[in-house]
């Protein structure tokens, strides 16, 4: 599949031939990484999570509780990308309400790893990250609230890029965590995904978390020869599985060859992050999902008894396990005599970790360290949800302080020959310093699709 640097040049006349040929792409695969086909209007197709509105599409964020409801307006995002010329194409498979990490939780069934069908793509972003990877798809788009984009990206073997929280609009999102969610961009080299990234991002005065601040064009400037000083957190590779560490040592002699200076830190046990984060999404997660009752849109139960049988039964049917559990853990630490002792010792933490997270920034310009304890799991082998939570141990931390990170492809396991990802981490809207060290990474790893 081409580029999204070739496709900019591509005639209307080509890029039909284009959207014509990833449909036929995504139907032969069998990877159901697609719910829909939907496309609207002309430019280059954009694959989009499904729970980023465009007008006149259904959005359902892959829950029967959505189904039928039909979006009335375009996500920023989507206004923005009609304006630098492209176009969504097809509606994204993906965790129910991004909650999960292994796409496995959606109504529509789950996807599969185009590397190997046996296992899981990533979540909760799965559907995007296997359509790019297997050529279904010239890019996407996700979200991103615990990891969403970077480790399905990572299992996938594609570029996945979570923007400084703010810095692209949340507006047409469908809410999970509200101050942790961010969109951003999926694509099979650093340069598309700071093509994509240019496009989207911006102020918005839709979203009040927007950051009024400008940034010239990623794109045309990314310098891969810039030298930067490096932090390698040397607690986190050691918890982690031999093929990641055989990927981070690999990272490391290549950063090394490329001029940049590597310095060791640690950090905090990554359990304090999964502690922090679970408390923070699940009660944000159990007051954005109180919306879906069956009465202002979406699925309904039928013929209920009353008003109480209706909620009741329209939620009970049309929320997902895993969303139930959240939407309960979330009641349960704002409940009175638990908000203290749980959701705001949590947001305590979180001012901690971005403390110490700085500390380090104080001595290096970008930080490496893994993107999943291990390589893309087989379906089924997360369904203890403990087992899931900890996934999310190299990602979170990302998300609960706002800073950027980008996931990259850096080998194939010897063993399994599944893609291992790493991320690099820079400060809070040092955009272009991750994407200068993100291009040269990438050059020196020198991975093959």
């Amino acid at each position: 599949m081409i580029s999204l640097k070739e496709a900019l040049v591509k005639s209307e006349e080509e890029l039909s031939e284009i959207r014509q040929e990833l449909k036929k792409r995504a139907e032969a695969n069998g990877l159901n990484a697609y719910v829909a086909f939907d496309e609207a209007g002309e430019g280059i197709p954009i694959l989009l999570k499904d729970n980023i509105q465009v007008k006149d599409w259904g959005v359902t964020c892959a829950s029967r509780i959505l189904q039928g409801y039909v979006a009335p307006y375009d996500a920023t995002v989507v206004e923005k990308m009609r304006n630098a010329g492209m176009a969504p194409f097809g509606r994204a498979n993906m965790d129910e309400f991004a909650m999960g990490s292994t796409t496995e939780s959606s109504c529509y069934g789950p996807t599969l790893n185009p590397h190997d069908k046996s296992r899981v793509p990533g979540g909760s972003s799965g559907g995007s990250a296997a359509a790019v990877a297997a050529g279904e798809a010239i890019a996407a788009l996700g979200s991103d609230t615990g990891g969403s984009i970077r480790q399905p990206a990572a299992y996938c073997g594609v570029v996945g890029f979570k923007p400084t929280y703010g810095r692209v609009s949340r507006y047409g999102l469908g809410a999970y965590a509200s101050s942790l969610d961010q969109i951003g961009p999926i694509t099979r080299s650093v340069e598309d995904a700071a093509i994509l990234y240019d496009a989207i991002k911006g102020h918005d005065p839709r979203d009040s978390t927007s950051a009024e601040l400008t940034e010239d064009p990623i794109h045309g400037n990314i310098d891969p020869d810039r030298k930067l000083t490096i932090a390698v957190i040397d607690n986190y590779v050691e918890a982690a599985s031999p093929a990641v560490r055989a990927a981070h040592e690999e990272a490391v002699k290549a950063l090394e060859s490329e001029g940049h200076r590597i310095v060791h830190k640690e950090l905090s046990n990554p359990k304090y992050d999964i502690a922090a984060y679970y408390i923070v999404a699940t009660a944000e997660a159990a007051t954005n999902l109180a919306r879906y009752d069956g009465i202002r849109y979406g699925r309904r139960c039928e013929e209920p008894k009353n008003l109480e049988d209706l909620y009741f039964r329209t939620r009970s049917e049309g929320f997902g396990e895993e969303v139930k559990r959240r939407i309960l853990l979330g009641n349960f630490v704002l409940s009175s005599g638990y908000y203290d002792a749980y959701y705001l010792k949590a947001q305590k933490v979180r001012h901690l970790i971005r403390d110490e997270f700085n500390r380090v920034f104080d001595e290096a310009d970008l930080i490496l360290v893994p993107v999943a304890p291990d390589i893309a799991p087989k379906l089924g082998e997360l369904a203890d949800p403990l087992e899931m939570y900890k996934s999310d141990m190299y990602t979170i931390a990302v998300n609960l302080i706002g800073l950027p990170g980008i996931s990259l492809p850096i080998r194939k396991d010897a063993d399994s020959g599944m893609p291992v990802g790493l991320q690099l981490l820079a400060k809070a809207f040092d955009e272009r310093t991750l994407f200068d060290g993100a291009a040269s990474l990438e050059r020196s790893v020198a991975y093959s699709h």
